[in-house]
């Protein structure tokens, strides 16, 4: 893989070389480099080195600028203001650099692996068993995938895990009922889609809680039901199996319509650990970590106290024998730093759940399970609004199906394809696929374009619009490049490090060049909205570029031609990689 430092670093480089030769008493010294309006960057460093030594930072400033060498990166250098440095590039190191960046063979673009990759578990896309997937699922899953992707990208080994509820007192009642209605979870005409398998699993679920809430024998019954299910009794285990099943095959239909891949190995529900449950507990409280409170297993925290005043415990084990949230969030730990071999561990879960992770990673850490060597990290996201500005409800005041949110979604996005589809000639096929691409592209940028703690409103008018900070427009840039390029005729992209670059070719060459170091900052804060600002901002710049500089004017000399292709080339192969880490398609034709 030939990986290619950015301009920024080689000049970060340089100048640091410069201030050491220029200044041997300073030792290691940052130049504090940065993007700047009035020169392509700016070096601030100086002014804290002058203080350190006591020395006049434009004085300073000028011996580090003699330090530098010649030609080739720097064109111009200009001490400004109390010892800033404004450095201008060379066109020519620019185009030199975009065109390693371009010719890397792996299709990286030149973004090295990063140094210390460890192994990741990202614990996202949670849905309960027997229960359907609504609005409040969508967070985590659009963000989740993208962290995975993108940890994936810098070089980490990322174990998936989705932590589904496939475990608790409901069972008791749903499976009671199966044994006494045996043909309950049958479909009728005998289909096994997505739709199906929820509509049966709707009807046995209230059927049977109409039946649990008016019959106190079902009830009881129900209840022993629990116990088999927690002994492990092989009947009751075979048809808990059957509600997990039918759950799957509406899951994977849901996931297929978001674009998303869930493989079943990954899938670990709260069942995945219920041998590890009372090792757990007594671990905790052989350790001292955990003690017993009004007969339930408990670990205290002087920072987390209720309205009275009283510290609030994280129930590990109840009063009544049976495990809490905890018992199982706790085993995970465990499993996936003992047996997965996990350096660090993400949990894209509700920012509501904020308190139970904070206390649930505590409590592990005075277990010795996290360390300075493991840490575990909360990737909290907001909530999901309607255009009020509160929590996304039906008309009703139900919770929205994610289902009946994805397929209008689609709906739309179709309707703005077909509006354009003639000038292109985009066939029937092409118009329903690429409507649910830019359908799909539009929920998961939305989403990922927001930081994910804020709340964001779902407003499908706005995310389908063809101009603004939207997925679509970033789709319509990748398209109209590749309308360029299968215009270009004889004219193919190449790189001329001897031509002068406009203004525009140069923003959006500097533009292009940030990608690699976008991607570190994305990766090491979880930030995917990071990535999507950038690629935002790239598709501005290509803007602005077709704007002042035609790429197949007959005016042009071929070089020019040839260079102007290049530099969208390589636009449309950076939107395509950054919009694939957001598991968003960019279609060739739209």
């Amino acid at each position: 893989m030939a990986s290619v430092p950015s301009l920024a670093s080689t000049l970060q480089q340089q100048l640091a070389d410069a201030l050491t030769a220029a200044l041997p008493d300073a030792g290691a010294a940052d130049p504090l480099l940065r993007r700047s309006d009035r020169a392509d960057f700016q070096a601030n460093g100086i002014l804290a080195l002058a203080k350190k030594l006591k020395g006049n930072p434009r004085e300073l400033a000028s011996q580090v600028t003699a330090a530098l060498p010649a030609g080739g990166l720097i064109k111009d250098i200009e001490v400004s203001g109390p010892g800033f440095l404004n450095v201008t590039l060379t066109d020519r190191a620019i185009v030199e650099t975009l065109a390693a960046r371009a010719a890397d063979g792996d299709g990286r673009l030149g973004v090295p692996l990063k140094d210390d990759a460890g192994t990741t578990v990202v614990d996202y896309a949670q849905p309960n068993v027997a229960k359907e997937m609504h609005v409040g699922h969508l967070r985590s899953a659009v963000i989740g995938d993208a962290v995975v992707k993108i940890l994936e990208f810098t070089g980490e080994r990322v174990v998936r895990r989705h932590h589904i509820g496939d475990w608790g007192t409901q069972f008791g009642m749903l499976i009671q009922y199966l044994i006494e209605h045996p043909g309950a979870l049958k479909h009728e005409g005998g289909a096994s889609d997505g739709e199906a398998a929820m509509s049966t699993l709707n009807r046995v679920y209230k059927e049977s809680r109409v039946l649990f809430d008016s019959d106190e024998e079902f009830k009881a019954r129900s209840r022993d039901r629990v116990v088999a299910l927690q002994a492990g009794d092989a009947e009751t285990l075979e048809l808990w199996h059957r509600f997990v099943d039918e759950s799957k095959i509406y899951f994977h239909s849901v996931f297929d319509k978001l674009d998303m891949v869930i493989d079943d190995p990954d899938i670990v529900g709260e069942s995945g650990y219920n041998d590890m449950l009372e090792e757990t507990c007594r671990i905790l409280e052989e350790t001292g970590v955990a003690v017993r409170s009004e007969g339930a297993l408990c670990v205290f925290f002087d920072d987390v106290k209720g309205p009275d005043g009283n510290k609030v415990p994280l129930i590990v084990k109840k009063t009544n024998g049976g495990y809490g949230y905890a018992a199982t969030d706790l085993s995970a730990i465990r499993n996936r730093v003992r047996d997965l071999k996990a350096d660090t561990l993400v949990y894209v879960v509700d920012a509501r759940q904020s308190l139970h992770f904070k206390m649930v990673f505590e409590t592990a850490r005075r277990a010795g399970w996290l360390n300075e060597d493991v840490k575990a990290v909360q990737l909290a996201f907001g909530t999901v609004l309607g255009k009020d500005g509160k929590p996304f409800k039906t008309r009703e005041g139900e919770t929205v199906r994610l289902e009946d949110l994805l397929d209008e979604a689609v709906t739309r996005a179709t309707a703005v394809v077909r509006d354009k589809a003639d000038k292109v000639g985009l066939s029937e096929d092409e118009i329903v696929e690429n409507g649910r691409y830019v359908g799909i592209g539009a929920v998961k940028y939305a989403d990922l374009s927001t930081s994910a703690v804020r709340d964001y409103k779902f407003d499908l008018d706005q995310m389908v619009a063809l101009h603004g900070d939207t997925s679509v427009y970033l789709q319509y840039a990748y398209a109209r490049i590749q309308s360029i390029l299968r215009k270009a005729g004889d004219a193919v992209p190449a790189a001329h490090p001897e031509l002068e670059l406009a203004p525009a070719e140069r923003a959006l060459g500097l533009h292009l060049d940030q990608f690699g170091e976008v991607l570190a900052e994305v990766g090491a804060g979880y930030e995917p909205h990071k990535l999507a600002a950038y690629l935002y901002q790239l598709a501005s710049h290509l803007t602005t570029f077709y704007d002042q500089c035609q790429v197949l004017s007959p005016d042009n000399a071929p070089e020019v031609v040839e260079n102007r292709l290049f530099l969208v080339e390589l636009t449309a192969r950076t939107l395509h990689q950054g919009m694939a880490l957001l598991g968003i398609r960019t279609p060739e034709r739209l």
